[in-house]
């Protein structure tokens, strides 16, 4: 492994041991020639896989940039990292489970959305808004009605008059406390 820092080739592991539910093994590496340490992961990769993005471009998958999109959609949400590390282990296994080396963009973004919606329903709304790409208020308001089972064309009828807001904007029906 070559070190970050001075570009040794010849780095030593000090201390390995299992990561992310054993589906990892994490390495604390030294390099004798400036002193450097740092931390690699060692994860098992079942095949290649190739994303193939909407445009019609093929890219090799990246773990890394996955996970980057993940942290954006959780950027100030209090959830544990296991947590989300475990979910996107879960993706990349799923991903390789499939049997197939081409993947879609389309795939993959499900495969999040159905991740986050089970660990964060904001982060979910927020991947959501940039995967399907979002343009006005009306489609935040549209997807989120579906997340509650609410419809917005029936709004205002007296079916849904339990449901609407009382005086103080606060829903009158049990169906949207969570």
């Amino acid at each position: 492994m070559r070190c970050p820092y001075c570009g040794s080739l010849d780095t030593q592991v000090k201390d390995s041991r299992p990561a992310e539910d054993s589906t990892a093994i994490r390495r604390r590496r030294v390099c004798p020639d400036c002193g450097g340490r740092f931390t690699t992961f060692e994860r098992v990769q079942l095949r290649e896989l190739t994303v193939m993005k909407r445009s019609g471009k093929r890219e090799p998958f990246n773990r890394d940039k996955l996970a980057r999109s993940v942290m954006v959609a959780l950027r100030k949400r209090a959830v544990d990292a296991e947590r989300v590390e475990r979910m996107i282990s879960g993706v990349v296994r799923q991903l390789e489970q499939t049997g197939e080396a081409d993947v879609t963009s389309e795939q993959i973004g499900e495969l999040v959305m159905e991740g986050l919606r089970q660990l964060d329903s904001v982060a979910f709304v927020r991947f959501a808004s940039v995967y399907r790409n979002f343009r006005e208020a009306s489609d935040f308001e549209a997807f989120v009605g579906e997340l509650a089972g609410y419809k917005p064309e029936l709004a205002g009828t007296a079916e849904d008059a339990d449901d609407a807001p009382d005086s103080a904007g606060q829903a009158k029906s049990d169906d949207f406390k969570r």
